[in-house]
Protein backbone atom coordinates (compact mmCIF):
# COMPACT_ATOMS: atom_id res chain seq x y z
CA UNK A 1 0.00 0.00 0.00
CA UNK A 2 1.47 3.31 -1.40
CA UNK A 3 2.00 5.78 1.71
CA UNK A 4 4.54 8.48 2.51
CA UNK A 5 7.92 6.04 2.29
CA UNK A 6 6.63 4.44 -0.66
CA UNK A 7 6.38 7.80 -2.34
CA UNK A 8 9.94 8.86 -1.37
CA UNK A 9 11.32 5.94 -3.02
CA UNK A 10 9.19 6.40 -6.31
CA UNK A 11 10.30 9.62 -6.92
CA UNK A 12 14.14 8.84 -6.20
CA UNK A 13 13.68 6.51 -8.47
CA UNK A 14 12.11 8.71 -11.28
CA UNK A 15 14.92 11.23 -10.18
CA UNK A 16 17.62 8.99 -10.79
CA UNK A 17 16.06 7.73 -14.38
CA UNK A 18 14.44 10.94 -15.61
CA UNK A 19 16.30 14.06 -13.93
CA UNK A 20 18.67 16.36 -16.28
CA UNK A 21 17.59 14.49 -19.39
CA UNK A 22 15.32 15.12 -22.22
CA UNK A 23 12.14 13.85 -22.87
CA UNK A 24 11.90 12.14 -26.51
CA UNK A 25 8.63 10.98 -25.79
CA UNK A 26 5.58 12.00 -23.50
CA UNK A 27 1.90 10.34 -23.12
CA UNK A 28 -0.37 11.18 -20.84
CA UNK A 29 -3.41 9.45 -21.03
CA UNK A 30 -5.91 11.08 -19.59
CA UNK A 31 -9.05 13.06 -21.06
CA UNK A 32 -8.15 16.44 -20.00
CA UNK A 33 -3.74 16.16 -20.93
CA UNK A 34 -4.53 13.44 -23.94
CA UNK A 35 -2.87 16.50 -26.63
CA UNK A 36 -0.08 17.90 -24.41
CA UNK A 37 3.18 17.99 -25.39
CA UNK A 38 6.03 17.72 -23.55
CA UNK A 39 8.83 15.98 -25.90
CA UNK A 40 11.84 17.90 -25.43
CA UNK A 41 11.29 19.24 -22.37
CA UNK A 42 14.38 18.81 -19.61
CA UNK A 43 13.36 17.01 -16.26
CA UNK A 44 14.52 19.00 -13.75
CA UNK A 45 13.46 16.98 -10.75
CA UNK A 46 10.98 14.79 -9.24
CA UNK A 47 9.89 15.88 -5.80
CA UNK A 48 7.84 14.06 -2.99
CA UNK A 49 5.61 15.49 -1.33
CA UNK A 50 3.47 13.31 1.62
CA UNK A 51 1.58 11.17 -0.92
CA UNK A 52 1.79 13.13 -3.82
CA UNK A 53 4.57 13.40 -6.71
CA UNK A 54 5.85 16.61 -8.19
CA UNK A 55 7.84 15.94 -11.48
CA UNK A 56 9.42 19.12 -12.53
CA UNK A 57 9.88 20.40 -16.45
CA UNK A 58 12.19 23.41 -17.56
CA UNK A 59 9.51 26.42 -19.10
CA UNK A 60 7.58 26.03 -15.60
CA UNK A 61 5.42 23.08 -15.79
CA UNK A 62 4.83 20.46 -13.23
CA UNK A 63 3.25 17.18 -13.76
CA UNK A 64 1.00 16.33 -10.30
CA UNK A 65 0.37 12.70 -9.62
CA UNK A 66 -1.01 10.86 -6.46
CA UNK A 67 -0.36 6.80 -6.39
CA UNK A 68 -3.47 6.44 -3.97
CA UNK A 69 -4.35 2.42 -3.36
CA UNK A 70 -2.47 0.97 -5.89
CA UNK A 71 -1.22 3.48 -8.39
CA UNK A 72 2.64 2.77 -9.16
CA UNK A 73 5.45 4.56 -11.10
CA UNK A 74 7.79 1.83 -12.85
CA UNK A 75 11.15 2.22 -14.70
CA UNK A 76 12.11 0.29 -17.87
CA UNK A 77 15.14 -0.50 -20.26
CA UNK A 78 14.71 0.11 -23.98
CA UNK A 79 13.19 -3.35 -24.80
CA UNK A 80 12.49 -4.42 -21.78
CA UNK A 81 8.44 -5.13 -21.58
CA UNK A 82 6.07 -2.76 -19.45
CA UNK A 83 5.60 -5.20 -16.59
CA UNK A 84 3.33 -3.81 -13.63
CA UNK A 85 -0.22 -3.79 -15.52
CA UNK A 86 -2.49 -4.26 -18.97
CA UNK A 87 -1.93 -1.50 -21.20
CA UNK A 88 -5.37 -0.08 -20.60
CA UNK A 89 -4.11 0.87 -17.25
CA UNK A 90 -0.72 2.82 -18.31
CA UNK A 91 -1.78 6.73 -17.49
CA UNK A 92 1.51 8.15 -18.43
CA UNK A 93 4.81 7.32 -19.84
CA UNK A 94 7.89 9.75 -19.73
CA UNK A 95 10.57 8.55 -21.83
CA UNK A 96 13.90 9.59 -22.45
CA UNK A 97 16.82 8.19 -24.67
CA UNK A 98 18.08 5.50 -22.44
CA UNK A 99 15.37 4.79 -19.79
CA UNK A 100 11.28 5.32 -19.52
CA UNK A 101 9.46 5.90 -16.70
CA UNK A 102 5.86 4.17 -16.64
CA UNK A 103 2.98 5.14 -14.48
CA UNK A 104 0.08 2.81 -13.69
CA UNK A 105 -3.83 3.25 -12.63
CA UNK A 106 -2.88 6.74 -11.49
CA UNK A 107 -5.44 8.18 -10.10
CA UNK A 108 -4.62 11.75 -10.67
CA UNK A 109 -2.66 12.83 -13.57
CA UNK A 110 -2.55 16.52 -13.43
CA UNK A 111 -0.31 18.91 -15.76
CA UNK A 112 -0.26 22.72 -13.90
CA UNK A 113 2.19 25.53 -14.05
CA UNK A 114 4.92 24.74 -11.32
CA UNK A 115 4.27 28.35 -9.79
CA UNK A 116 0.63 26.84 -9.02
CA UNK A 117 2.27 23.50 -7.46
CA UNK A 118 0.11 24.95 -4.08
CA UNK A 119 -2.85 24.40 -5.72
CA UNK A 120 -2.45 20.72 -5.53
CA UNK A 121 -0.41 20.50 -2.34
CA UNK A 122 -0.75 23.46 -0.35
CA UNK A 123 -3.02 21.92 2.29
CA UNK A 124 -1.01 19.31 3.22
CA UNK A 125 0.56 19.66 7.03
CA UNK A 126 4.13 18.70 7.48
CA UNK A 127 5.76 16.16 5.25
CA UNK A 128 7.05 13.48 7.54
CA UNK A 129 10.12 13.16 5.00
CA UNK A 130 10.93 16.45 3.71
CA UNK A 131 13.20 19.09 4.56
CA UNK A 132 10.83 20.92 6.42
CA UNK A 133 9.49 18.54 8.65
CA UNK A 134 8.22 20.90 11.62
CA UNK A 135 7.04 18.09 14.45
CA UNK A 136 5.27 21.07 16.67
CA UNK A 137 3.36 22.29 13.93
CA UNK A 138 1.82 18.92 13.30
CA UNK A 139 1.39 18.48 17.06
CA UNK A 140 -0.91 21.77 16.55
CA UNK A 141 -2.68 20.33 13.86
CA UNK A 142 -3.90 16.90 15.57
CA UNK A 143 -4.63 18.61 18.57
CA UNK A 144 -7.11 21.42 16.69
CA UNK A 145 -9.60 19.46 17.23
CA UNK A 146 -9.69 17.37 20.14
CA UNK A 147 -13.00 14.86 20.24
CA UNK A 148 -11.73 13.35 16.69
CA UNK A 149 -10.51 9.98 16.76
CA UNK A 150 -6.78 9.88 16.56
CA UNK A 151 -6.72 6.85 13.82
CA UNK A 152 -9.00 9.35 11.42
CA UNK A 153 -7.11 12.06 12.58
CA UNK A 154 -3.40 10.76 11.77
CA UNK A 155 -5.24 9.85 8.14
CA UNK A 156 -5.69 13.58 7.83
CA UNK A 157 -3.18 14.71 5.19
CA UNK A 158 -3.70 18.07 6.63
CA UNK A 159 -2.22 17.47 10.10
CA UNK A 160 0.82 15.58 8.41
CA UNK A 161 1.75 14.10 5.25
CA UNK A 162 2.73 11.33 4.75
CA UNK A 163 0.79 8.49 6.95
CA UNK A 164 -1.46 5.79 5.28
CA UNK A 165 -3.52 2.96 7.13
CA UNK A 166 -0.47 0.90 7.90
CA UNK A 167 0.90 3.43 9.87
CA UNK A 168 -2.03 5.04 11.36
CA UNK A 169 -2.91 1.32 12.95
CA UNK A 170 0.56 0.63 13.50
CA UNK A 171 1.31 4.24 15.92
CA UNK A 172 -2.24 3.82 17.59
CA UNK A 173 -0.95 0.13 18.42
CA UNK A 174 2.38 1.81 19.69
CA UNK A 175 0.73 4.48 21.55
CA UNK A 176 -1.65 1.61 23.32
CA UNK A 177 -5.21 3.22 22.31
CA UNK A 178 -7.46 2.24 19.84
CA UNK A 179 -8.02 4.14 16.59
CA UNK A 180 -11.41 5.24 17.67
CA UNK A 181 -9.89 7.49 21.05
CA UNK A 182 -10.28 11.09 20.95
CA UNK A 183 -7.07 13.09 20.55
CA UNK A 184 -7.36 14.98 23.47
CA UNK A 185 -7.34 11.55 25.19
CA UNK A 186 -4.09 10.27 23.89
CA UNK A 187 -1.61 10.55 26.30
CA UNK A 188 2.21 11.80 25.47
CA UNK A 189 0.73 12.78 21.73
CA UNK A 190 4.22 14.35 20.74
CA UNK A 191 5.88 10.40 20.77
CA UNK A 192 3.35 9.79 18.79
CA UNK A 193 4.15 12.43 15.94
CA UNK A 194 7.81 11.56 16.91
CA UNK A 195 7.27 7.90 16.25
CA UNK A 196 5.71 8.68 13.05
CA UNK A 197 8.40 11.01 11.67
CA UNK A 198 11.08 8.05 13.07
CA UNK A 199 8.99 5.09 11.50
CA UNK A 200 9.17 6.30 8.06
CA UNK A 201 12.51 7.07 8.22
CA UNK A 202 13.66 3.87 8.95
CA UNK A 203 11.44 2.72 6.29
CA UNK A 204 11.83 4.88 3.43
CA UNK A 205 14.69 2.68 1.57
CA UNK A 206 12.97 -0.23 2.69
CA UNK A 207 11.16 -2.27 0.11
CA UNK A 208 9.41 -4.68 2.91
CA UNK A 209 7.84 -2.04 5.43
CA UNK A 210 8.84 -2.56 8.87
CA UNK A 211 7.47 -1.48 12.09
CA UNK A 212 8.30 -4.55 14.49
CA UNK A 213 12.05 -5.53 15.22
CA UNK A 214 11.26 -9.05 13.35
CA UNK A 215 12.50 -8.34 9.98
CA UNK A 216 10.69 -11.78 8.89
CA UNK A 217 7.48 -12.90 7.02
CA UNK A 218 4.25 -12.11 9.06
CA UNK A 219 6.38 -10.43 11.49
CA UNK A 220 6.93 -7.13 10.58
CA UNK A 221 4.07 -5.35 12.13
CA UNK A 222 2.63 -5.61 15.06
CA UNK A 223 -1.25 -5.63 14.23
CA UNK A 224 -2.12 -4.33 10.18
CA UNK A 225 -2.87 -7.03 8.12
CA UNK A 226 -3.28 -9.52 11.56
CA UNK A 227 -6.79 -10.35 11.70
CA UNK A 228 -8.02 -13.58 13.43
CA UNK A 229 -4.42 -13.56 14.07
CA UNK A 230 -2.05 -13.53 17.26
CA UNK A 231 -0.88 -9.96 18.41
CA UNK A 232 2.94 -9.73 17.81
CA UNK A 233 3.57 -8.62 21.52
CA UNK A 234 1.24 -10.72 23.76
CA UNK A 235 -0.41 -13.23 21.72
CA UNK A 236 -4.17 -11.69 21.85
CA UNK A 237 -6.48 -12.37 18.36
CA UNK A 238 -6.28 -8.82 16.80
CA UNK A 239 -9.53 -7.46 15.91
CA UNK A 240 -10.78 -5.55 12.77
CA UNK A 241 -13.68 -2.77 11.74
CA UNK A 242 -14.09 -0.46 9.39
CA UNK A 243 -13.36 2.99 10.16
CA UNK A 244 -11.89 6.39 8.67
CA UNK A 245 -13.76 5.72 5.00
CA UNK A 246 -14.31 2.48 6.02
CA UNK A 247 -10.62 1.93 5.83
CA UNK A 248 -10.24 -1.13 7.92
CA UNK A 249 -8.63 -0.68 11.30
CA UNK A 250 -6.59 -3.88 13.17
CA UNK A 251 -6.26 -3.43 17.12
CA UNK A 252 -5.41 -5.90 19.96
CA UNK A 253 -8.00 -5.63 22.71
CA UNK A 254 -5.09 -6.64 25.24
CA UNK A 255 -2.46 -3.74 24.34
CA UNK A 256 -4.48 -0.82 23.79
CA UNK A 257 -7.30 0.84 25.29
CA UNK A 258 -10.17 2.68 24.53
CA UNK A 259 -13.89 2.97 22.47
CA UNK A 260 -13.94 -0.05 20.09
CA UNK A 261 -16.93 -1.10 17.96
CA UNK A 262 -19.50 -3.50 18.98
Amino acid sequence: MPEGDTVHRTAASLREALAGRRLTAADLRVPAHATADLTGRLVLDVVPRGKHLLTRFDGGLTLHTHLRMDGRWSVFRPGERWSGGPAYEIRAVLATAGLTAVGFRLPVVELLPTADEARAVGHLGPDLLGPDWDAAEALRRLTADPARPVGEALLDQRNLAGIGNVYANELCFMAGTTPWTPVGEVAALDRVVAKAHHLLDANKLRTERLTTREDAPGRRTWVYGRARRPCSRCGTTVRTAPYAQDRPAFWCPHCQRGPAPG
